[in-house]
């Protein structure tokens, strides 16, 4: 069994920095993918960043490059997401997640996860 716990959400001011932690704690986490996903009000989740573990690649898609930093702190089992330059299309529900046996072209495709915490709130304000 895998826990995940979301932390650090809140309201920041458009081009405005945030960042994000996600405790994981649970066997067998020392390979696969960790990842963050967000859901605005309306639409679907849909993968932000990932980083595989063992490899340290890291997979962001496009509307966040050059904006926001994925980390894992290994020694503490905790994953960031380092927020910056916000802007109000960010506004959503954040998720972390992790997945055993991904690859990297699949790294922010939702159904390929099966461990996910329960969400924290980031809320963008222009």
């Amino acid at each position: 069994q895998v826990r995940l716990v979301e932390s650090g959400g809140g309201s920041v001011q458009a081009g405005g920095s945030l960042e994000l932690s996600c405790v994981v704690s649970g066997r067998n986490t020392d390979s696969g993918s960790m990842a963050w996903f967000r859901q605005a009000p309306g639409k679907e989740r849909e993968g932000v960043a990932a980083r595989l573990v063992v490899s340290g690649r890291t997979v962001y898609t496009d509307s966040v490059k050059g904006r926001f930093t994925i980390s894992l702190d290994n020694a503490k089992n905790v994953l960031l997401l380092q927020m910056n330059s916000v802007r109000t299309e960010d506004t959503g529900t954040y998720f972390c997640a992790y997945a055993r046996g991904v690859a990297v072209g699949a790294a922010l495709t939702t159904n390929e996860y099966r461990y996910w915490g329960q969400g924290t709130q980031v809320t963008v304000s222009s």
